[in-house]
C-alpha cells in the first residue's frame, strides 16, 4: 500500500509541474490588486467586498480608488479597521464631505473631506500606508488620468472625488483636477503600472433610476451614467474579475442605508470567491490537491 502512495503522490508532483509549465507561473501567487471604483454612498459597499476578502483570506498587495472608491482604499491602506469604517459610513452626511459656495465652477467645495479622512486615520502620506496606495482622479485640460502614488493623501483624494458640476476643479501638483471616475470609472490600469498581476474590479453600477431626478445633481449623475454605459472602457480588459454589488436602487446620499450597503458588498464578493481562488490557485501552479487527486476549482 505504501508503493502504491508513493506513487500516486508521484504523479500528483508529476501533474503539478506540468500544470505549472501551462501555466507559465513562477511558484508563486500572482501579485493581487483592488480597484474600488466610485459611487458616492454606494461606495459603502467596498467596506462589504473587503470584509468577505478578508474572511477568506484573500491576500490584496495593492490597492487602487476612484472617488469614493479612494477614500475607502486610503483608509484601508494605512490600516482602519472595516467596523470602524461602517460605523462612520452610517452617519456620513453630505456636510462631513462638502460645503455649498457660490461659483461658476461648481456648487460646492469638497475641503472638508480632508477632515473627515482623518476620522478614519490619522495618516497623511502614501509612504505611511500599510498597502501601496494609489489615488486616481482626471486632468481635466488633458482628458487622461493622473495617478497618485506618493506625498500628501488629502489633495489627491479631494481631487479623485471633485464630481463635475457639484464639486470646484481642485488644483494639485500642477494639473487642473476632477473625478478620476471620467477617465477610469474601476482603477484597474492603475493597479497595473504599480505592477498587479491580478486584478479584483469592484463597480458600482448606478443602474435606471425608479423615478424622476430630485435635483440637479441627480440630472449630472444619471447623464454621466448614459454616457458610461455606451463609451469604450478600457479598464474592463485589464480586470480579472469583476464584482457589481446590487447597489444600483441606493441613492447617491443614502449612507442611512450603511447595512444595506455592506451585506450586498458581502453577498456579491461571496459569489465571486470560487474565481478568485481559481485565479489563485492557477497562479501557484494549478487547482489544489487533496489526497493525491487534483480537483478543479469551481
Amino acid at each position: 500500500m505504501s508503493d502504491i502512495g508513493n506513487t500516486t503522490k508521484w504523479l500528483g508532483k508529476a501533474i503539478r509541474g506540468l500544470r505549472s509549465f501551462a501555466y507559465g507561473t513562477t511558484g508563486e501567487r500572482p501579485r493581487v490588486g483592488l480597484a474600488l471604483g466610485g459611487g458616492f454612498a454606494r461606495g459603502v459597499a467596498h467596506v462589504g467586498v473587503l470584509r468577505a476578502l478578508a474572511e477568506h483570506e484573500i491576500p490584496i498587495d495593492f490597492i487602487a480608488g476612484t472617488s469614493v472608491g479612494a477614500l475607502i482604499a486610503a483608509a484601508y491602506a494605512s490600516g482602519a479597521t472595516l467596523d470602524h469604517m461602517a460605523q462612520q459610513a452610517a452617519i456620513t452626511r453630505f456636510r462631513d464631505f462638502g460645503r455649498w459656495t457660490l461659483s461658476r465652477m461648481g456648487m460646492a467645495s469638497n475641503e472638508p473631506l480632508q477632515d473627515f479622512l482623518h476620522r478614519l486615520t490619522p495618516a497623511k502620506y502614501f509612504h505611511e500606508m500599510r498597502i501601496p496606495l494609489a489615488i486616481v482622479a482626471t486632468d481635466l485640460l488633458k482628458g487622461t488620468s493622473i495617478h497618485f502614488t506618493e506625498g500628501e493623501i488629502g489633495p489627491a483624494l479631494r481631487a479623485s472625488c471633485a464630481y463635475p458640476g457639484l464639486f470646484l476643479p481642485v488644483e494639485h501638483q500642477g494639473h487642473y483636477l476632477v473625478d478620476g471616475f471620467l477617465t477610469e470609472q474601476v482603477p484597474s490600469p492603475a493597479l497595473r503600472k504599480m505592477g498587479a498581476e491580478m486584478v479584483i474590479g469592484i463597480h458600482l453600477e448606478p443602474g435606471l433610476l425608479d423615478s424622476k431626478p430630485r435635483n440637479t445633481i441627480e440630472v449630472i449623475s444619471r447623464s454621466f451614467s448614459i454616457i458610461q454605459s455606451v463609451a469604450k472602457q478600457p479598464w474592463r480588459g485589464m480586470t480579472d474579475v469583476l464584482i457589481e454589488p446590487n447597489v444600483h436602487h441606493i441613492l447617491w446620499d443614502e449612507f442611512v442605508k450603511t447595512p444595506q450597503l455592506i451585506a450586498a458588498g458581502e453577498d456579491s464578493t461571496r459569489a465571486a470567491m470560487p474565481q478568485i481562488k481559481a485565479l489563485l490557485n492557477r497562479g501557484i501552479g494549478g487547482p489544489e490537491e487533496k489526497d493525491g487527486i487534483f480537483e478543479a476549482a469551481e
